[in-house]
């Protein structure tokens, strides 16, 4: 017997294609999904189908090495002839299929073409446009060969899905953060999101959006790929129709552009897919020529060579505090759903510190972010300089440039601490800030539950801070920066004030927090997230003040503002980034000596009290109380 008989086999049928040919091999004019079929005809009427004579049978061949079974390719080809199979018992629901998975594939490229990158602007109206790229892109593929066209179609699908992926980002950052997305920068922020929804919905769901969105992302460039595909060559089979109705496309958006013509208020003809890449990479570009500008810029500073004892000298023997409130905003004070909550807290606050004889003085500052990146409100506030991304914060935290708390430890006459109850990794940052002593959400010995993304009521917090440092005796004055974290989105459940001598260790809070609002109850409800954020805020600032009422002495000084606007769904669409900043004190050197701020009276800034940027605050506070300005880097 030859070595080879084993591998014999059956004569090929006529009804059966040879393995050598594969569908991908029909002829031009044909759909891409219509091979040729001698064994079936398909008439006009899809209701029909008429078979074939079957072509006489080859005779066989011997057999030889060229005839061992492939069983990918065989297995390929059960597939294909299954389907083929179908096809012809069933025409009309193959046709009907034909037409629905081509008609799917146009609106999934021209809805990516005409996708707008945010919330606002996802209306009908902008896909009623003729795009400039899918003219282009149709007369492209008709001018390329077969395998070119469908490598070249496959390529603009994908990219097709790359730019429906970084509109889709777009728009969750500006609904956010109020920008866009930053292809450089903003990766690292994915991680701080799912952190977020760790805390606010519970670890589950947070690994399920995660796998939900990688996932997405797969199916959008895998499907968009292959939608285009799947047009280009049906453009081919069809070549002088679509190649007329491409040359009419043309001439029809070249008359819109030079007419102005607009169907709903938008321009008909359109190239918002081309104008989204050139504004990523102008964003790219304008990165990295930042990047190297801002590290010249944070090697200046106008006190950065000021001698320890020229520091801050008018507020010697005083027990400084700088307290930030997560997410208070110029909203809280002024939109009419918050308001009038924040606005009673606010004046009824004034009221009791008047009372144990403190005074007070508020403004605005425009904070260097929106809607989350509360460290850069931070460090913005304290270095005076503007960090509004992720690289200036990197950059000016990698240097020495001088910060506002920093500034006090540098005199040698203050201790130095921080209270972070949201930090719960390393924080290196520390040294920056100028921290001898940080108490991190670890540290200051809560036993009570979270309430949402923040790990212990303000209330607490506070207490805590005068139980480890604010209330011990000590030899030298105290200055303190405070991160108050209550008032951080989701905004429910929410923590109510307690007696500050039934604070404890928190435990207190277990039926208050189970209790509580569910934060999946409002977090896609404008109307109660407001709300909800109102009550935070109120509860935030309330918890200070009484810590003040209770605790502060003649010579405490706060300085409290908010980072930042909360988020667009509670701030609304276009809102300011302005924050208030109060500055409180018994002793009235204190307040004398920012008069020509020109500050409101109270806990309330007025509606047309002065608007700085938050970075000249340092310098401008740092000038009010004696320091004495010796440059570096200029």
């Amino acid at each position: 017997m030859p070595v080879f008989t084993r591998f014999r086999q059956p004569p090929t049928p006529a009804d059966e294609p040879h393995e050598e040919d594969t569908p991908d091999e029909a002829p031009e004019g044909r759909e891409p999904d219509e091979p040729h079929e001698p064994d079936v005809v398909e008439p006009e009427d899809p209701g029909e189908a008429v078979e074939a004579a079957p072509a006489a049978e080859p005779a066989a061949r011997t057999a030889g090495p060229s005839d061992a079974p492939r069983p990918a390719r065989r297995g390929t080809w059960r597939t294909w002839r299954t389907w083929r199979t179908w096809r012809a018992r069933h025409p009309r629901a193959a046709l009907v299929l034909r037409r629905t998975t081509t008609v799917l594939a146009a609106v999934l490229v021209l809805g990516a073409l005409l996708l707008p990158n945010t919330l606002v602007a996802l209306e009908p109206n902008r896909f009623a446009r003729i795009p400039a790229e899918a003219v282009i892109a149709a007369v492209l593929l008709l001018c390329l060969p077969r395998a070119a066209r469908r490598v070249a179609a496959a390529l603009f699908g994908l990219g097709l899905g790359v730019l429906t992926v970084l509109n889709l980002l777009d728009m969750g950052f500006t609904e956010y953060l109020g920008r866009g997305f930053n292809v450089v920068l903003d990766w690292g922020l994915l991680d701080d999101a799912q952190a977020y929804v760790a805390d606010s919905m519970g670890g589950a769901a947070a690994a399920w959006a995660a796998v939900g969105a990688v996932v997405l992302v797969v199916l959008v460039l895998v499907v968009m790929a292959l939608a285009a595909v799947r047009l280009g060559e049906l453009l081919a089979a069809h070549r002088e129709r679509a190649a007329r109705g491409a040359l009419t496309a043309a001439t029809v958006w070249m008359t819109c552009v030079a007419l102005g013509v607009q169907t709903f208020g938008v321009p008909v003809a359109t190239r918002s897919a081309s104008g989204a890449l050139e504004a990523q990479a102008h964003r790219v570009v304008d990165t990295l020529r930042d990047e190297a500008a801002f590290a010249k810029e944070a090697k200046a500073d106008r006190f950065g060579a000021t001698p320890g004892a020229q520091l801050v000298p008018d507020l010697r023997g005083k027990d400084m505090v700088f307290t930030f409130i997560e997410s208070y905003g110029r909203s809280a004070i002024e939109d009419p759903v918050t308001a009038p909550g924040v606005g009673r807290t606010l004046d009824a606050g004034t009221k009791a510190l008047a009372a144990k004889g403190f005074r007070a003085k508020s403004g605005w500052l425009t904070s260097a972010t929106y809607g989350g990146s509360s460290w850069l409100g931070h460090s913005t506030f304290l270095s005076g300089l503007w960090v509004d991304n992720q690289q200036r914060y990197r950059t000016v935290t990698a240097g020495d440039h001088l910060t506002l708390t920093k500034a006090f430890r540098e005199t040698g006459e203050w201790d130095t601490v921080g209270v972070m109850p949201g930090v719960q990794k390393a924080w290196p940052e520390a040294e920056w800030h100028g921290l001898d002593k940080v108490y991190d959400a670890f540290d200051l010995g809560y036993r009570g539950p979270k309430f949402s993304w923040s790990t212990m009521p303000d209330q607490y917090a506070l207490e805590a801070f005068q139980r480890l440092e604010h209330g011990r005796k000590r030899d030298r004055p105290l200055m303190a920066e405070v991160i108050l974290t209550s008032s951080h989105q989701p905004w429910a459940p929410l923590p109510r004030m307690v007696g500050w001598d039934e604070v404890g260790d928190g435990s207190v809070y277990d039926g208050i927090e189970a209790s509580g609002v569910e934060a999946s109850d409002i977090i896609a409800d404008s109307t109660r997230s407001k709300e909800e954020y109102g009550k935070s805020v109120a509860y935030s600032v309330t918890s200070l003040t009484q810590w003040l009422e209770r605790y502060g002495t003649d010579d405490t000084v706060l300085v409290f503002l908010g980072d930042h606007q909360p988020l667009a769904r509670v701030s609304g669409d276009g809102a300011s980034r302005d924050v208030p900043v109060s500055v409180v004190a018994k002793d009235p050197k204190v307040l004398d000596a920012i008069d020509d701020w020109n500050w409101t009276e109270g806990l309330k800034p007025a509606e047309d009290a002065p608007v700085w940027r938050m970075s000249s605050f340092r310098d401008r506070f740092l000038t009010a109380y004696g320091s004495t300005p010796h440059p570096t880097g200029e």
